[in-house]
């Protein structure tokens, strides 16, 4: 299958400012011919484009650099100009996440399943789900992407934003098995930031031991009771 071509529907449009039009043209434009559309999805109306990419030039640049972008385009149909945002991310589910936190609908960014390697099980496949949707729960603290096909791995530390999220640190791992052409994406929980990114740190060098699991929230751990009479709430207090 050829590889797809990154069409910006901009054709009559110009940036909406001078800051945009220098922006869009180191994000996007100067690269454009590297960015390949993983998923995309357009409204009816034309205003507002979703993409996930994949940046074929990061390979290139600093080591361990995202090699995944989420570009959000917004068009003013009536003036003729547009603005946008971008996010450089590891993964592609965490780009889904951005998306859809930017008004894509969830259903409708899903990627193309010609393109890069499917998901080996459906753990992988629970976890990319789960990332995507719940994506904004977490803050990327760090990442490092290697594509040497010997070692074809991503890492990411996530912070929890709730400070008493179990495992409030997780390090999400990608490996992609070149031979059969799958990946594979697991989780692991920690306790320190500084425990999470040693974690990284090991598997970039090939030394790291398993991931440990994430700790279960405190009602899954505590065993099940007969339950009582709910109390009074306060009032203007929903559940």
């Amino acid at each position: 299958m050829p590889t797809p071509e990154l069409h910006l529907r901009l054709d009559g449009f110009e940036a909406a400012d001078q800051q945009t039009e220098h922006a869009f043209l180191h994000a996007v434009e100067l690269n454009q011919d590297m960015l390949v559309p993983l998923a995309e999805h357009h409204s009816p109306s034309g205003g507002t484009s979703f993409y996930v990419l994949h940046d074929g030039s990061a390979t290139y640049g600093i080591p361990g650099e995202p090699q995944i972008v989420a570009l959000h385009l917004q068009r003013g149909l009536a003036d003729g100009t547009f603005r946008f945002e971008h996010a450089p991310l590891p993964l592609a589910s965490m780009a889904q996440s951005w998306l859809i936190h930017r008004g894509c609908p969830a259903d409708a960014i899903d990627l193309n399943p010609d393109l890069g390697p499917p998901p080996a099980d459906e753990a992988t496949r629970a976890l990319e789900q789960r990332l995507a949707g719940d994506g904004d729960h977490y803050a990327c603290g760090y990442s490092y992407t290697s594509d040497d096909p010997s070692d074809w791995v991503t890492v990411v530390a996530l912070r929890a934003m709730n400070e008493r999220a179990p495992s409030p640190f997780r390090v999400v791992v990608e490996e992609v098995d070149p031979k059969a052409w799958t990946h594979t994406l697991r989780e692991g929980g920690f306790a320190t930031v500084e425990e999470a990114l040693q974690w990284c740190d090991d598997r970039i060098a090939g030394t790291a031991g398993p991931l440990p699991p994430v700790r279960p929230t405190a009602a899954a751990s505590r065993p099940t009771a007969l339950p009582k009479a709910p109390a009074p709430r306060p009032p203007g207090h929903v559940r």
